[in-house]
């Protein structure tokens, strides 16, 4: 079990960094809880690992870096107020950039996302020395479009979903078509198609090879086919507040169903039609939930790490990761967590940009 728990603890992306530590907190001890190498593109760059006490740094493509996170570069003198730092938050050129979690078979799960799901293969790229392997799908390039990054470690076959993650939604232009063609590709359907409850959408929701739920929702043509990732939240109100404010998002809808004892609440920088949002979801009731070890992030783009930082304090969030750039190389991220500890890393725009080049 501790060799696959240490295997776990590989890299995503500079986007993604930080849950390779974090998300991995219930299966390894505290002196192993770090972050591994950060990957950009077909780059192999270094990153900053988090341990409880400072360590040494290596610079090396194949060997994890450790270090304290009072290392960490940060822009000195950047401090906003709150009146700022809301302004800040809504002018900012912010898209949802992708969303990082574990897979037990990457060549099965690949198989399902391409075949059943109509998503891309954009990048694959594997690390034999740190023992993972990640892959990009998506229904569209990176620079323009939401998608997922998948990491397998070897000889990790299954993860932990927990009960806080939800599913992600992927919109289509006839559900039942979509359920069909997974049926015949033996993929798991468990919500046949028919309305949403106490609503008319149209959705079915199936399962990929690791469990996590997919959402279909009938749609007209959109530009961003993968269109949601849902999180269940204690305290909806306060969940709301703080992505509006810290993340800079918009309140798009908002819908109660008492009759099922759920609140919804859509959070994004977009139309739904068009770009991919959160949905915030409250169970009467539920306080807290078990997070797993299998999610692991979102990662954001932004015009200015340090501001951004400073703006995710101001209202409540915990900076996990400091401000700054990544070792070895210019990109600057910052990682965060909401009051929830649901897990978001920013990353510089134009660094982001850099780096898929």
């Amino acid at each position: 079990m501790a060799a696959a728990a240490a295997a776990s603890f590989r890299t995503l992306t500079a986007a993604a960094a930080v849950a390779a530590a974090s998300s991995r907190l219930s299966l390894a001890p505290a002196s192993s809880r770090r972050i591994a190498l950060f990957h950009l593109a077909s780059a192999v760059p270094q990153a900053q690992l988090f341990g409880i006490k400072p360590l040494t740094v290596k610079k090396t493509a194949t060997k994890d870096i450790l270090a304290s996170s009072a290392g960490n570069v940060a822009q000195a003198g950047t401090t906003i107020s709150q009146e700022n730092a809301l302004e800040w938050a809504k002018k900012d050129k912010r898209r949802l950039l992708h969303v990082v979690y574990r897979v037990g078979d990457l060549d099965k799960t690949i198989k399902f996302y391409t075949e059943c799901l109509g998503m891309k293969l954009l990048r694959k790229r594997d690390i034999p020395e740190e023992r993972y392997t990640n892959a990009f799908l998506g229904y569209g390039p990176e620079d323009s479009h939401f998608v997922v990054e998948l990491t397998y470690n070897y000889g990790v076959e299954k993860y932990d979903i927990g009960t806080g993650f939800g599913h992600f939604g992927v919109a289509v232009e006839d559900v039942a078509k979509t359920v069909d063609l997974i049926k015949a590709k033996g993929g798991k359907v468990t919500r046949e198609p028919g309305p949403v409850k106490g609503g008319n959408s149209i959705i079915a929701f199936v399962e990929d090879p690791d469990g996590y739920k997919f959402e279909l929702l009938e749609r007209g043509p959109t530009p961003e086919p993968l269109c949601q990732v849902m999180l269940r939240v204690g305290d909806l109100d306060r969940s709301v507040e703080f992505y509006e404010k810290a993340y800079g998002m918009d309140l798009l809808r908002k819908r109660d169903n008492a009759e099922y004892k759920y609140t919804i609440a859509m959070m994004g920088y977009g139309p739904e039609d068009k770009s991919a949002v959160l949905e915030l979801t409250y169970n009467y009731g539920v306080k807290e939930y078990d997070k797993g070890n299998a999610y692991a992030q979102i990662a954001i783009g932004t015009d200015d790490v340090y501001k951004t930082a400073e703006a995710i304090k101001l209202y409540g969030g915990k900076i996990t990761r400091e401000p700054g750039p990544l070792p070895g190389i210019t990109t600057k991220i910052t990682a965060c967590q909401d009051p929830d500890g649901w897990k978001t890393v920013f990353v510089d725009n134009i660094d982001f940009m850099r780096e898929l080049e």
